[in-house]
């Protein structure tokens, strides 16, 4: 009996305690899994999807790959708030750090009436001092304010043509920003007029290395245009624009709009400036275009706010009549209209008198017809001689005393038109001016318009047909003195200067090449240029040393009679001093017989190949 209640109490623990081990097994499953699912929720709560966790009993392993040490920090506070710290494994591993990216390099420079200010990044093996220096060398005297950082990273591969060109920009410009970037230079600035713009901006252009991004961002003053001219005209179905001001571009756009619903093709622009004698001097321009467009042909012009109508010869007078009561009635109140209608000129008329002028590429100026008296006659001959400065004058004009009243005044003024042009050709008649040519200047028709007007009056009949050619631009084409200076080695390398045997006197295909010569100078106003005479030994050397100088001279002369201006321009003879070649054969005192081209600089500049920049021609 105690054996078998012994059996049954041993079997009631067993029982028991198997039943406390199960029980206590589930319990810390339950734990493990409880533990596991509240920590992985806040991990996921918190933006820790990179981190996995697992629980062994009490223990919570936490592992996966943070993306740096502050995120593992980050991670382990999450899991604090849920758990102790003291059960947290930390099995996490940092992720690899990427080599920081290389910063965006930039100096902004800043240029004003106080100095200059350098703001930015720049690496670290810039030569700081040399680009202070440069810098001072650009603008010498200019107080420089340093508020550069360095950062050792590599050299982005334009940053150098980038700083270059930048300084560069800086040294031509007072009032300016200038942001040098990587690979791109940004220039913002604001000039004195706009022929400085046009020529910084043509200049800016050609030294912008390959491949650098640039953007030129020039502005200039508006001009005091004065007076305000518009002139329209449709001839032979073809209209043209042949000057057009305005005050703001909203203006021209209204203006150019009408012109081109009036039949007007190709680019046309309107010279934007001060003056405009209304503020409703648009919309007159755009009436004035519309009425021109209604007659199917004519001409008008207007002048401040007088403005001059023009009909086609020969047309209805009833409907010329009405168009011009059109005209006045869409016109604002202050412009007043003045209208003409010429009459055809009848079948076997004679043509009327006619003043010629022709002025050629190569310099020569053709003058025929007919002048008022001898006293006309001089004023004329004197006014061409000094408006076409070097010209090769070819005067066949003759006296005629029955000429209109004004002729002498028409014929002036029309020979001044011709003078803004590089070649060209104009008419004159007693009723009408007619001018054709060539120019390098963008403002050639609004120039030539108010020149007419301002001499001839409103209702001037007068016809353009005039070009602006920008190879014949002297701002858009400018060439800095290295450039001006090759440009003369290659026309004297295609024909050299030569004298008249044993004199000073040009010969005469020598003075073809002077006038070409004078063309490029005109191109390059910055650059200093010494005429160099030399001979070979020849002779006594005071006699050659005279010789030498007489010629530069005469070469000098012949510039000068050409009006060129440029910085610095001078003679110097050298005689046999500086030969080039043996003078003991007749080929190398030929080569000895030069006149020289030579660029001035404060220290000399050498050239690619090392050799001394300049031109040498030969001397007979």
């Amino acid at each position: 009996m105690r054996l078998s209640t012994a059996f049954t109490m041993l079997a009631v623990f067993g029982l028991a305690a198997g039943g406390a081990f199960v029980s206590a097994r589930a319990a810390a499953l339950w734990v493990e899994t409880s533990t596991e699912a509240d920590v992985a929720n806040r991990l996921s709560v918190d933006g820790f999807d990179w981190a996995n966790v697992q629980a062994d009993g009490l223990r919570v392993t936490l592992d996966g790959e943070a993306p740096s040490e502050a995120e593992r920090f980050k991670a382990l506070s999450s899991v604090g708030s849920v758990v102790d710290a003291s059960r947290i494994f930390d099995n996490f591993e940092i992720m690899e750090a990427d080599a920081l990216a290389a910063p965006d390099f930039s100096i902004e420079v800043l240029r004003n009436d106080a100095g200059i200010s350098l703001i930015g990044l720049i690496p670290a093996a810039t030569d700081k001092d040399a680009l202070l220096d440069q810098i001072a060398s650009r603008a010498p005297g200019v107080p420089i304010a340093d508020f550069l950082e360095t950062a050792d990273y590599p050299v982005p591969d334009q940053w150098p043509d980038a700083v270059n060109f930048g300084v560069s920009a800086l040294g031509q410009l007072d009032r300016t920003k200038i942001t040098i970037q990587g690979d791109s230079v940004f220039v913002k600035a604001s000039t004195d007029s706009e022929a400085d713009k046009r020529r910084f901006e043509s200049a800016l252009a050609r030294r912008a290395p390959e491949g650098l991004k640039t953007e030129l961002r020039l502005t200039a003053p508006r001009p005091v245009i004065t007076p305000f001219i518009m002139r329209f005209q449709i001839a032979d179905g073809t209209a043209s624009l042949d000057a057009c001001s305005a005050d703001s571009p909203e203006t021209a756009a209204k203006i150019l709009s009408a012109a081109a619903d009036a039949g007007l093709e190709g680019k046309a622009d309107c010279r934007q400036g001060l003056g405009v004698p209304s503020p409703e001097w648009g919309d007159a321009a755009m009436a004035s275009i519309a009425a021109v467009a209604d007659l199917g042909g004519g001409k008008i012009t207007l002048s401040d706010t007088d403005v001059g109508l023009v009909g086609i010869a020969g047309s209805d007078q009833a409907a010329f009549d009405a168009a011009v009561t059109n005209l006045n009635a869409a016109l604002p109140e202050v412009f007043s209209l003045s209208a003409t209608l010429p009459e055809l000129r009848a079948e076997g008329e004679a043509k009327p008198l006619e003043f010629t002028a022709t002025r050629s590429p190569e310099g020569q100026l053709q003058l025929r017809g007919a002048i008022d008296d001898e006293s006309s006659r001089s004023i004329l001959t004197t006014f061409a001689k000094a408006k076409f400065t070097g010209s090769d004058l070819r005067d066949s004009v003759e006296v005629n005393s029955d000429l209109p009243s004004g002729w002498t005044i028409r014929v002036l003024s029309g020979l001044e038109a011709l003078g803004a042009m590089e070649s060209g050709f104009v008419e004159v008649t007693p009723a009408n001016i007619t001018v054709t040519g060539r120019s390098g200047d963008p403002n050639v028709g609004a120039t030539v318009s108010q020149g007419l007007v301002a001499r001839l009056g409103n209702d001037a009949d007068f016809d353009l047909k005039v070009d602006y050619d920008p190879n014949l631009d002297p701002i858009a084409n400018r060439l800095d003195p290295k450039e001006c200076v090759r440009e003369i080695t290659a026309l004297t390398d295609k024909k050299k200067i030569t004298f008249e045997p044993g004199s000073t006197v040009l010969d005469g295909a020598s003075r073809a090449t002077v006038d070409q010569i004078a063309l490029t100078m005109a191109r390059c106003p910055e650059a200093s240029i010494e005429i160099s005479g030399h001979t070979d030994s020849q002779g006594g050397e005071e006699m050659n040393q005279s010789l030498s100088k007489d010629r530069a001279d005469a070469v000098l002369q012949a510039l000068t009679l050409k009006r060129v201006k440029i910085k610095k321009l001078v003679s110097q003879g050298y005689g046999e001093a500086q030969p080039i070649a043996t003078n003991d054969t007749a080929a190398g005192r030929e080569e000895n017989r030069r006149i020289e081209f030579r660029l001035i600089t404060a220290t000399p500049e050498p050239l690619d190949d090392g050799t001394e920049e300049e031109t040498q021609n030969e001397q007979n």
